[in-house]
């Protein structure tokens, strides 16, 4: 029996010039694994709740509450949700591949969270292939834009197993200049010994990337804390003794014992 699917968080059209086929977006991620946490009053061990007020007014009902955007100090322009569902963006229906790059073209910076990209139904079926397989033979990735809960995303397609992925970018703005932070990045060079040593060693540790082989430790510890508290476990913290800035150590020795 197969698996039943989640439920498709889009719905819409990948396009390629003329060729569209109906296609469902799936949330590639999941986060039912992490631990969240929630605010407790601890005299009484309840959970604190949260109340919409208005200074002046006092409670309020969600019904009441529409979005606005600040122009001025306390100066809003409102907006009903029926105003912003009015908006005519192609990319609300339609994620029209306009432009292809090469992978290594994209800095990691701009990647923020990966979906995968299903054939809506049968007749989508043929077309999807066409594209997934001119990708992966081309070595291209698809950029795209597609609006989803309310904002208009920045999109790279590429073909992953037997479908596709679809990988959320930043824009540009939105990244911060790395130069302001690495201004004190010294600028001679080092010992070339040095870095032929350092060479040596990345050679060394290298191997074939394979996720399933690393963990969270800090959701494992704190499942293990979870679980002793529940026990009746009283816990101690204990202060971790942390490196000074007088630990020098001779960083040409150091890469020779790591290489050894």
């Amino acid at each position: 029996m197969p698996k039943k699917r989640a439920r498709a968080y889009w719905k819409g059209f990948l396009r390629l010039s003329l060729v569209s086929i109906g296609v469902e977006i799936y949330n590639a991620v999941e986060s039912a694994s992490e631990i969240s946490f929630r605010q407790i009053h601890k005299p009484s061990g309840r959970r604190v709740q949260y109340e919409k007020t208005v200074p002046g007014v006092g409670k309020i009902d969600n019904a009441d509450i529409v979005k606005g955007y600040e122009v001025d100090t306390d100066t809003y322009v409102t907006l009903e949700a029926e105003e912003i569902d009015a908006l005519k963006l192609e990319s609300k229906k339609t994620i029209d591949l306009v432009q292809f790059v090469d992978t290594s073209e994209i800095d990691y910076r701009y990647f923020e969270r990966p979906y995968f990209i299903a054939p809506a139904d049968d007749l989508a079926g043929e077309g999807y292939v066409v594209i997934r397989d001119a990708l992966r033979k081309s070595g291209k990735v698809g950029l795209a834009q597609v609006t989803i809960a309310g904002r208009e995303w920045l999109v790279a397609i590429a073909p992953l197993g037997d479908g596709l992925v679809m990988e959320m970018l930043r824009y540009a703005q939105e990244l911060r200049d790395a130069a302001d932070y690495f201004d004190e990045v010294p600028t001679a060079k080092p010992d070339k010994e040095m870095i032929d040593l350092a060479v040596q060693l990345i050679g060394k540790k290298s191997a074939p990337f394979k996720p399933d082989q690393y963990k969270d430790h800090y959701q494992v510890a704190l499942k293990e804390l979870v679980q002793n508290k529940l026990k009746g476990h009283k816990i101690i913290a204990h202060e971790e003794q942390r490196p000074t800035g007088t630990n020098v150590v001779d960083l040409m020795e150091a890469l020779k014992r790591s290489i050894g």
